[in-house]
């Protein structure tokens, strides 16, 4: 049948650095994809509404589909920061260009993709971190408050922790390491004013830049990094406690530290971590699916 002719589903994975989209089928094969700009619409809500129009649009020229197609899209859309209630009404009114649109976290969205659409938990360990549950029907959401007054054992957390021990050091506080070595190599500074002036402004992303040379001095056997990983671990260990305190269920590790964190992870959580089947997009088009099926 002609695509043309056939339903078809957007799935938007939104956050603060950039947006996907993924355009599938019922019979759920991936068409085309398509990423434009930030879609956070606690950051901006015209943005966010603009980069996912970009992004459908990228997405339908990617499957060869002309993008006056994008009324006709049934379109699952999970962003960051409509876990907030304000935000939701807010994107929830929009007056959308898709024939229908069902709105959710990217929380829940990654944790459906991650498990097809079955009950499950997610922890997000990427610049930012966050552990959500889903069980029956009943989620749950710990963390997820933001940098830098939360996320812990995120990359921008393991980054802003390797600054202020590499000051503390630089002042004689603490003796200095080769933490300090690598975290001054990789901003090319050499003195603490340099540093100070190099990081300042900058936010969670910047920070998370960091996270390697932690990781990378942990390795080499760094006390001072390898504290810093051990009291995120810590972090890690409790919030995994308190998703499986709601049922029995599998766990999926989501974002870019996952190499590297999971080698630091006790065998108890490793153990329990599956892979991913899906990524968010899709799980946003298994929620619009599920949606669509409730009318």
């Amino acid at each position: 049948m002609d695509n043309k002719q056939q339903q078809l589903y957007l799935g938007i994975d939104g956050g603060g650095s950039k947006c996907k989209a993924v355009i599938l089928n019922k019979d759920m094969q991936i068409l085309g994809e398509g990423i434009a700009g930030a879609a956070n619409p606690f950051h901006s809500l015209e943005k966010a509404q603009s980069s996912i129009v970009a992004a459908a649009e990228l997405a339908l020229e990617n499957a060869n589909l002309d993008k006056h197609l994008v009324p006709e899209l049934i379109a699952g859309i999970g962003l960051a920061g409509v876990n907030l209630p304000k935000y939701f009404k807010l994107m929830n009114a929009w007056q959308h260009p898709f024939k229908s649109m069902h709105l959710a976290t990217d929380l829940h969205i990654a944790c459906l993709g991650a498990h097809n659409g079955e009950d499950g938990a997610i922890m997000i360990t990427g610049t930012g971190s966050c552990g959500y549950v889903s069980v029956n029907g009943d989620s749950l959401i710990i963390g997820g408050h933001g940098f830098p007054h939360g996320d812990i054992c995120s990359g921008a957390w393991l980054g802003f922790q390797a600054v202020e021990k590499v000051l503390l050091a630089y002042d004689g506080i603490i003796q200095p390491t080769l933490l300090s070595e690598k975290v001054f190599k990789q901003l090319n500074c050499s003195d603490s004013n340099t540093l100070v002036e190099t990081i300042a402004g900058h936010g969670a992303t910047y920070y998370g830049r960091l996270a390697i040379s932690v990781f990378d001095a942990a390795d080499a056997g760094d006390e001072v990094a390898k504290n810093i990983i051990t009291e995120g671990c810590d972090y890690f260990v409790a919030v995994f406690n308190k998703l499986k305190a709601k049922g029995s269920v599998k766990l999926s590790l989501i974002g870019g530290l996952k190499p590297r964190l999971i080698e630091w992870l006790p065998t108890e959580i490793v153990d329990n971590i599956t892979v991913a089947e899906n990524p968010p997009e899709v799980g946003a088009v298994l929620f619009a699916m599920n949606e669509e099926n409730k009318k």
